[in-house]
């Protein structure tokens, strides 16, 4: 356990790198990498797909987060999903004895770090470009979509968090 806590990223100044603009996706990201690796320290591997009264599981909201990073930015560089990406929304949430903890925070982290890469690279002068989400072109931009990314990431870090917090309470009974 950290003994010094840290104030929260958007308190820690700019990210190296990372363009003016997109400063607040990138302390989003980074907070929920921070608050997730935390709250599955220790967490019991039996409970990973158990759905409290009805709710997502945790490997759900951990596939999930890592898919939906993946797809967003993918959308934000004008691209479209590939199979692979399609056939990983497909799987999220099915349970599978062959996943584990370990691999899903990797799976995550990784895919924190990728989205950085491209944040990093990202012209702010594109922000406001046209981007068409999905096989309908749903009209976006590139802001539109890295801000989702980063608020949707934070909605299922909240989530993840009260999964964790009930099920390690109702484990402990």
């Amino acid at each position: 356990m950290t003994t010094t806590k840290q104030p929260e990223y958007w308190m820690r100044g700019p990210i190296e790198n990372i363009p003016a603009l997109l400063q607040p996706v990138a302390h989003a990201l980074l907070q929920a990498r921070d608050e997730i690796n935390e709250m599955m320290r220790n967490f019991p591997p039996e409970l990973l797909w158990e759905k409290p009264a009805g709710n997502a599981s945790v490997a759900f909201h951990l596939q999930h987060l890592t898919g939906v990073l993946d797809r967003l930015f993918t959308y934000a560089k004008a691209e479209q999903l590939d199979q692979q990406q399609l056939d990983y929304l497909v799987a999220e949430g099915k349970e599978d004895s062959a996943i584990n903890t370990a691999m899903l925070l990797e799976n995550f982290n990784k895919q924190v770090d990728l989205s950085l890469k491209q944040l990093s690279s990202t012209n702010e002068n594109t922000l406001t470009g046209f981007r068409g989400v999905g096989r309908k072109q749903l009209p976006s931009t590139v802001v539109g979509l890295l801000f989702h990314a980063a608020e949707h990431t934070m909605r299922h870090t909240g989530q993840l968090l009260v999964t964790v917090k009930v099920l390690k309470q109702n484990n402990n009974r």
